[in-house]
């Protein structure tokens, strides 16, 4: 059994690690089942970002009489967005093949790897044993238990990207990012989409305002159920037939569509791994636990990324490996302030949230410690002459000292407005720190300014 100064499963965002180990002179194996780059490369980020930036010209195109403009779509080709998007992920992940083969000092053990013993992992027969092993096995799609969803060929984030033709019809199981992002792409190539939210809400993790706001942007394009669970599926024909309950009626609905596409969410990888015959222990959805050094319950153990289930982002992992690097290697005790972890959803309309919600920081803290600030894109001159009426930003800021303890944004460009946001959370500093800053005019980033210029206190919480 051949044995290595640290074994790091996962190409993903593990790759960091390998490539800090063999820097520094260790030993290293890397054991990974595929897809090689992970899932932000072949599955995830990169090519769901490649179809969603022609889908949100197509958009702005069909909206476009807002501004005075006469335009329309005339052809979408559907088989090149597809083409363009698969050769972006196969030179991707053929630069890391290129990348791992040219190395010399890494033995990579490709296949479906497991723990059979303490730190030992075993690979297509092999076994190896690493005096650290640091996990970075991502996770994958969650099924939900639908009658009848085991005999029927269901889409997923992962093959929904094999697709060479445009589906006509689309049922979407499921209201979370990743729904909320094939929708709008779909809708945009001219398929007819409906959304089944079992939840109350889309997107439930972001502000009610931000949810219903993009409920009703969708809604306008495509039919979007919400606090509706599909409960069986079956295929018929060329067609699939959904039942669906409406949870507060009881209702009964039946829906068809040539395609189903599940987005309920992801699950953990810890079981193929078999964690536990090393001594690693999950938690109840089954992602492995770790304290805030990353550290699991087996000695020279960490995991970090979707591995764990905490903020599943490609940027999560990618600050996370470079932590778990100085704790596992440098004896370090560096942790991740989580509250400071953006994220944007690449639906039409765009969202980005950073910190906590409304609800979340009325729970850590007294409401009359906080005030709570509004602005609509529209209250800035660059964002009337965009004719957004809709898109807003909202702030939560503690009322002594002016720090921001969450910030949330709809509307065109979310995910670089939050940005200067972001630095001043990351780095302590009040919302009086941004003022400083000159802002360019007319520029939509004044729309920040103006958010923490109408702050309020917020309604107690027998007026909500």
């Amino acid at each position: 059994m051949k044995k290595y100064d640290v074994i790091v499963i996962g190409s993903g965002a593990g790759l960091l690690i390998v490539e800090n180990a063999l820097s520094h002179g260790f030993s290293v194996a890397l054991v990974d089942k595929g897809p090689v780059g992970g899932t932000c490369l072949n599955l995830g980020c990169i090519p769901s970002k490649m179809l969603i930036y022609p889908a949100d010209r197509i958009t702005e195109i069909r909206e476009s009489a807002k501004l005075g403009i006469t335009a329309e779509v005339s052809e979408v080709d559907f088989p090149a967005i597809m083409k363009r998007m698969a050769d972006s992920v196969s030179k991707g992940e053929a630069h890391v093949r290129e990348g791992i083969a040219h190395s010399e000092v890494l033995d990579f053990y490709e296949g479906a790897g497991f723990f059979v013993d303490d730190r030992t992992i075993e690979v297509k027969g092999e076994r190896i044993k690493g005096e650290k092993v640091v996990i970075a096995s991502g996770a994958r799609p969650q099924v939900p238990p639908i009658s009848g969803i085991e005999g029927v060929d269901f889409l997923t984030n992962e093959n929904i990207l094999r697709l060479q033709k445009r589906p006509d019809s689309l049922i979407i199981v499921g209201g979370g990012y990743i729904a909320a992002e094939y929708a709008h792409f779909f809708s945009a190539m001219g398929t007819d989409v409906t959304v089944l939210q079992r939840n109350k809400r889309l997107v439930p993790d972001e502000e009610p305002e931000i949810s219903a706001l993009l409920k009703k942007a969708l809604g306008r394009r495509m039919q979007v159920l919400t606090d509706t669970e599909a409960t069986t599926i079956k295929k018929s024909g060329r067609e699939y037939r959904v039942t669906s309950r409406d949870r507060s009626t009881g209702k009964e609905k039946t829906l068809s569509a040539v395609a189903v596409l599940v987005a309920t969410g992801r699950t953990s990888n810890a079981d193929i791994l078999k964690v536990g015959n090393s001594g690693i222990e999950t938690d109840a959805r089954n992602y492995i636990k770790v304290n805030e050094y990353f550290e699991t319950s087996c000695k020279s153990i960490w995991a970090f990324g979707d591995a764990i289930g905490k903020k599943m982002f490609r940027h999560t992992a990618n600050r996370e490996a470079t932590l778990v690097f100085q704790n596992a290697f440098h004896n370090a005790k560096e942790t991740l302030d989580y509250l400071t972890v953006p994220h944007a959803v690449f639906s039409y309309p765009e969202i980005a949230s950073v910190g906590l919600t409304e609800d979340e920081a009325r729970q850590r803290f007294h409401v009359r410690d906080l005030l709570v600030g509004k602005a609509n894109y529209s209250d800035v001159a660059r964002g009337e002459a965009m004719r957004e009426e809709e898109g807003f930003c909202k702030a939560i800021v503690k009322k002594d000292g002016g720090k921001i303890v969450g910030f949330h944004i709809i509307g065109p460009h979310a995910s670089i407005l939050i940005q200067e946001v972001v630095v001043a959370m990351a780095n302590d500093l009040s919302m009086w720190a941004l003022n400083k800053g000159i802002h360019i005019h007319p520029a939509l980033p004044e729309v920040i300014i103006s958010t923490f210029g109408n702050l309020e206190e917020p309604e107690p919480a027998w007026a909500r």
